[in-house]
C-alpha cells in the first residue's frame, strides 16, 4: 500500500539558489506519512487521544536526487517498510509531476511511546493495520 500526495513547491521552500531547502523534505515525508495513516483508516490524533500511542522519530534519512524549484509539483510516494510491536519504518519518495524525475529518497524510523516517551507497545488495531499495509506493499 502507497500513498501519493502532491505538494506544489512555495517560495518561502527555496533558498536563495531557489532550489528547495533540505528540511522541506522531512516536512513533506510527515504529510505523505499522516495522510498514509488517513488511508489505513485511522488519524494520527486518533492515535494520540484515544489511545494515548505516540510514535516518535527516532531515526531520519533524505537523499537527494535532483533539485526542486519554486512552484514544482512535487508526489510524495509514502509507505510502511516494516512494522513491530514498538517500532514503524517508513519510506518515501519524492518525484516531480511534469517530468517524473526523482528529487529524493528517505525513510523515517519511529518508536511508539506514550505522552511521558516511555516506549509501549502498538494497540493492536494499529499493528494488524500496519502489518496488512507492509503485506501489501511487498
Amino acid at each position: 500500500m502507497t500513498n501519493t500526495t502532491t505538494i506544489r513547491v512555495r517560495y518561502a521552500e527555496t533558498d536563495q539558489m531557489g532550489v528547495v531547502y533540505h528540511s522541506n523534505y522531512f516536512i513533506w515525508f510527515e504529510v505523505g506519512r499522516v495522510e498514509l495513516l488517513r488511508q489505513l483508516g485511522f488519524t494520527y490524533k486518533e492515535m494520540e487521544r484515544e489511545d494515548q500511542c505516540f510514535i516518535a522519530v527516532v531515526d531520519a534519512r533524505c537523499r537527494f536526487r535532483a533539485p526542486a524549484r519554486y512552484d514544482d509539483e512535487i508526489t510524495i510516494r509514502t509507505h510502511l517498510k516494516n512494522a513491530r510491536e514498538s517500532l514503524i519504518h517508513f519510506a518515501y519518495e519524492a518525484v516531480r509531476e511534469s517530468d517524473g524525475t526523482l528529487l529524493a529518497e528517505g525513510e523515517t524510523t519511529h518508536i511508539v511511546t506514550d505522552a511521558n516517551l516511555n516506549k509501549r507497545p502498538l494497540p493492536e488495531k494499529y499493528l494488524d493495520a500496519f502489518k496488512r499495509a507492509v503485506r501489501t506493499s511487498d
